[in-house]
């Protein structure tokens, strides 16, 4: 049985703006939720909802075989932390974590182990006599962080929690929350805007888009086997690269065909591909699936011919944003620039205005219908 099962959840504000669209998703008992997608999908709006601060418009909610549809905030056991923390500015860190304990009639001595065990646990023992004013955006999110578990809620919700951080606090609060998870007994909910934090701490990843679940999987089936054309290039940084082109012959064998380059399918793919026989067709490929090592070393590897725009250096590794001047399919005379990223083994060397020749892994690409851009092969 799961611990919280929503059912066709709806949210259609006045206007008939609809900001979440018959949301369906059943979640276990201490799994780890990542919530994701482009501004204005429904992320905030789905945790509001789950938090009772909202009234849904349709669909049902049960916590646990509660129903949660019409509880106050208050009885849903459930904790949540914004993006802004909502401390009090005049309590000390202690005074806040304490808060709620106190509302509910907590005795004292209890009230204050707790408050020095969950402080132990986030590193902020030498903070609790200090106000939010006095210290660091990471340290006031521990000091949420710490309020929160102080509830002991089956449910914990997170509201783009890290937003406000710098790159390297961001970092380490991840790791903070997951071990956080793995701790204690409770379901996490985690919204965010970051799909490096959905694929690094979520147990699943639901990619929402227009208040839609577009896919929920976890983060190795979500990156390898997106289930549409939004979530390949929504996933990844940069998002997978879509080829149009279409199903043709290279030697009497069924192909990709694309501007740049063609591809004789593998004997698995032919019979799916049947269907698309003459049609259009999108062709998605990881950047990493571009001038890779594997590519070098695949017999008949298909190559594109680019020229590098930017070079992005990551340290160890270097994304190549690329463009080439291609001509249309046979009968048209069009010639347009078709951009795409790599992301090769060895970028040593590689410049802006450089010709390039790159291998491509295709075996690892995917294809998509271009009409509904679903994936179908």
């Amino acid at each position: 049985m799961p611990r919280l099962k929503l059912e066709g959840l709806s949210k259609i504000y006045p206007g008939g703006v609809k900001a979440l669209d018959g949301f369906s998703l059943d979640i276990a008992e201490r799994e780890f939720i990542a919530v994701v997608g482009p501004s204005g999908c429904g992320k905030s709006t789905l945790l509001r909802l789950i938090a009772g601060l909202d009234e849904e418009s349709g669909g049902k909610m049960i916590l646990d075989g509660l129903e949660l549809n019409g509880l106050p905030p208050r009885e849903r056991d459930m904790a949540i932390m914004f993006q802004n923390y909502a401390l009090f500015p005049h309590m000390t860190v202690a005074e806040n974590m304490a808060f709620g304990l106190k509302l509910r009639g907590t005795p004292r001595a209890e009230i204050a182990a707790r408050v020095e065990e969950a402080a132990r646990m986030l590193g902020i023992g030498e903070l609790l006599g200090r106000f939010p004013g006095e210290m660091s955006g990471g340290q006031r999110q521990r000091a949420a962080l710490g309020r929160a578990i102080l509830r002991r809620p089956k449910v914990f919700l997170f509201d783009e929690p890290l937003s406000n951080l710098d790159a390297k606090m961001r970092a380490q609060m991840r790791v903070e929350i997951s071990r956080l998870h793995q701790s204690l007994p409770s379901t996490m909910i985690f919204v965010t805007h970051d799909q490096v934090e959905a694929m690094t701490m979520g147990d699943r990843v639901v990619v929402l888009k227009d208040g839609l679940i577009q896919q929920a999987a976890d983060p190795d089936t979500l990156y390898r086997n997106p289930a549409n054309a939004f979530v390949a290039s929504f996933i990844g940084s940069p998002g997978m690269n879509l080829f149009p082109g279409r199903i043709g012959e290279v030697d009497g064998s069924p192909a990709f065909l694309h501007p740049l380059f063609s591809w004789k399918l593998p004997e698995a793919s032919r019979p799916k591909s049947a269907a698309y026989a003459g049609k259009a067709i999108l062709f998605g490929l990881r950047p990493e699936d571009i001038g890779s090592a594997a590519a070098r070393r695949l017999e008949g590897a298909p190559t594109v011919k680019a020229v590098i725009g930017v070079v992005e250096r990551l340290g160890g590794q270097a994304c190549l944003y690329l463009q080439s001047g291609a001509d249309g399919f046979a009968g048209s005379e069009a010639k347009h620039e078709i951009a795409f990223a790599a992301r090769p083994d060895d970028a040593q060397g590689c410049h802006s205005g450089q010709a390039v020749e790159l291998p491509l892994f295709a075996p690892n690409g995917k294809f998509f219908d271009p009409a509904s851009g679903i994936s179908v092969f």
